[in-house]
């Protein structure tokens, strides 16, 4: 049945007539073609004709064309450098920022340095002032011993010398001049 049906489209068509193998190969990939679909291919032959029609008499169409071609590469041309200007500007900024950032940073890293040098200096001088005032401390304590040996040394005195009096007066048996101070 297949056989029969492709000689029929093979008198049909104006082709030339195919090998037998690829009528073979045809039948057995393609599924069956009804006669109207064969003639729809000896229309298509003719297509390449109408389109010959076209480019020779559309000389404007082409200059058209030609012209959105030339515009759109002029376009993208512009484009293409509006993007590159916008590239070097952004990267231009991030370099004149990143340069900011790097003289904050060597500013306050020097300023920092500076702090710290003057806390240690104050430091020192906190030490110095410390030690100074325990030494301070320490030789007014030692005054004060001092004072207070004296003091103590003053009354064993006065002690030994109102017994001395007292055991003089006892032994004279006179009285004293001065009995105590409030009479």
């Amino acid at each position: 049945m297949a056989q029969e049906h492709l000689k029929k489209t093979e008198a049909e068509s104006p082709r030339a007539p195919v090998p037998a193998v690829a009528e073979e190969k045809t039948v057995s990939q393609a599924p069956e073609k009804k006669p109207d679909e064969s003639k729809a291919l000896a229309v298509v032959d003719k297509a390449p004709d109408s389109e010959k029609k076209k480019i020779s008499g559309g000389s404007q169409d082409r200059d058209v064309a030609l012209a959105d071609l030339e515009k759109g590469k002029r376009l993208s041309f512009i484009k293409a450098w509006e993007e590159s200007e916008k590239s070097k500007a952004e990267n231009k900024a991030q370099k004149k920022l990143s340069d900011v950032t790097a003289w904050e940073n060597s500013k306050k890293a020097s300023l920092e340095a500076k702090l710290k040098r003057i806390e240690e200096q104050l430091e020192r001088k906190k030490a110095e002032y410390a030690e100074k005032i325990k030494n301070n401390v320490a030789l007014i304590h030692k005054q004060a011993e001092e004072k207070r040996a004296m003091v103590e040394a003053k009354r064993g005195e006065e002690l030994l010398k109102a017994e001395e009096m007292g055991a003089k007066y006892r032994a004279t048996s006179t009285t004293p001049k001065k009995l105590l101070g409030c009479f």
